[in-house]
């Protein structure tokens, strides 16, 4: 193996171009100055310097040496910088579902990653069965997510009504059929359209199927169909249908807060205070918002 202190001791030795000055440098002895050129040679098994009276030139095994030296010692600095500052920093991971995601969280996750700066937020957007999921596994210290109404699991943030929308407020037949853009199973929001509408007795096809927000909001906004989204949270582009005798009424979602008992209580508190003060905000805006 490549010893760094042989390493660099050679590159040393090549920027003062003297194996005397490089020990003086380095606080090392003549002998030991050469004692590590001779173990690089060793390794490389070939000359590394051609030296005489005046200079101490590289061989072109010396020039690779050297090269390789650089690198190797940048590596070495890099990797100790790396873990002397992890050990000094904390983790924060926090999971949201891409409602909330998009446009309701931006202001909380800037002011605390500003706030927060030797704090790394590790941040997961997805599905809320998938994000329960990652938090009952232990990989998510909190998680910002949908659950059914009046359900028992997470501290509830605040409740909206599910409405169908679309490109403009006409609702999306053809052919009498409800024309669905929606999220792929497991989804709430999902079940919730396709549960309604089967209890009515109501025609249905699903028109476009997308894991993520932006995908289900263009091929809703370019008119494929209608997605069933929280009230108060519609991407732009897109608005609540109007009444329609064809269309039942989707009924209420909870958004709740799960947090990690063993986790950072500072960091938590201040997440969750801040999520709070944001449905508070929001609330006063939309009053048939209801807080718990």
């Amino acid at each position: 193996m490549l010893d760094p202190l042989h390493l660099r001791t050679f590159v040393a030795i090549t920027e003062v171009k003297s194996f005397s000055e490089a020990g003086r440098q380095l606080g090392l002895s003549q002998s030991s100055v050469s004692e590590h050129v001779k173990r690089l040679e060793q390794f490389a098994g070939h000359k590394l310097f051609l030296r005489d009276t005046h200079s101490n030139s590289l061989t072109e095994h010396g020039q690779a040496m050297l090269e390789f030296a650089r690198s190797i010692l940048d590596a070495n600095a890099r990797a100790k910088r790396h873990f002397s500052q992890a050990t000094k920093r904390r983790r924060f991971l926090f999971g949201a579902c891409e409602d909330l995601a998009i446009g309701w969280l931006r202001d909380i996750i800037r002011d605390f990653t500003q706030s927060h700066p030797d704090v790394d937020l590790d941040f997961t957007i997805a599905l809320s069965r998938k994000l329960t999921e990652m938090f009952d596994e232990g990989r998510l210290d909190m998680v910002l997510c949908k659950r059914w109404p009046d359900g028992d699991r997470g501290q509830l943030v605040f409740r909206d009504q599910i409405v169908w929308t679309a490109a403009t407020k006409e609702p999306v037949f053809r052919h009498d059929e409800a024309q669905l853009v929606l999220y792929p199973p497991p989804s709430i929001t999902r079940f919730m359209a396709l549960t309604a509408l089967e209890r009515e007795g109501a025609p249905w096809r699903i028109a476009c199927t997308s894991g993520d927000l932006n995908g289900l909001a263009t091929a809703t906004g370019i008119g494929l169909g209608m997605m069933a989204h929280s009230s108060t949270l519609i991407p732009p582009g897109l608005q609540p249908c109007d009444p329609d005798p064809r269309l039942p009424e989707l009924g209420l979602i909870e958004f709740v807060l799960l947090q990690k008992k063993t986790g950072d209580r500072k960091l938590l508190a201040e997440m969750s205070a801040a999520i709070y003060a944001r449905s508070d905000r929001s609330a006063a805006l939309a009053p048939r918002r209801d807080r718990a």
